[in-house]
């Protein structure tokens, strides 16, 4: 019976590299793949972009009201799905349904926390009802595991503002840092990088 996976980590731990390979890895083997992503992620447009510039373009922009099963077609080995996090519950049960009902893998991966430490929704509802769930791991520039997400405008950290700001998209951009680190930058301690 196939699964819904969720796949998370911080901010830069390889989690769009990933779903590029597994995209790749499915083709390689003559299966067919259905790739999403939510439209509210304006980053890269119609794309997955990593970090080193490696894109491939998305079959679909979902957004919030869509129905995945919309979108279902025969011969789909696997659906695969970034920035998994701005789904919608309703899109994540869906998700679930799918994996049982049309023994289609669901792959999802996304941030679990947002910038003030704070779930979202669609990732809350994959933490909870995911079959498979793998945290990707990436460090902070103190060398311990990443696991929080610092927003930075105009390159200082911020812990106001709403929970979405896509990353690149005006002044904001985002860096993964520890707990330890991401309480001494909101505290405004000096934090020591590398």
């Amino acid at each position: 019976m196939a699964k819904l996976y969720f796949r998370y980590g911080a901010m830069n731990c390889g989690k769009s590299t990933a779903i590029i390979q597994v995209a790749y890895n499915y083709e390689e083997k003559g299966q067919k793949v259905l790739l999403m992503k939510p439209s509210i992620d304006k980053k890269g447009d119609n794309r997955v972009m990593n970090r080193s510039n490696l894109s491939r373009e998305v079959d679909i922009l979902l957004d919030s009201n869509d129905k995945v099963s919309n979108y279902l077609k025969d011969g789909i080995a696997a659906i695969l799905i970034d920035e998994a996090q701005f789904l919608t519950e309703k899109q994540v049960d869906e998700l679930y349904w799918i994996t049982k009902d049309k023994d289609i893998p669901v792959l999802c991966y996304g941030l679990r926390c947002d910038f003030q430490m704070k779930v979202f929704s669609g990732s809350a509802r994959l933490l909870a009802i995911a079959d498979d769930l793998e945290e990707l791991k990436t460090i902070c520039h103190c060398g311990k595991k990443a696991t929080q997400n610092l927003r930075l405008v105009n390159g200082k950290p911020t812990f106001r503002g709403e929970q979405v700001a896509i990353d690149g998209i005006g002044k904001v951009t985002y860096d993964s840092v520890c707990g330890k680190c991401y309480l001494k930058y909101k505290k405004g301690e000096k934090v020591h990088e590398g």
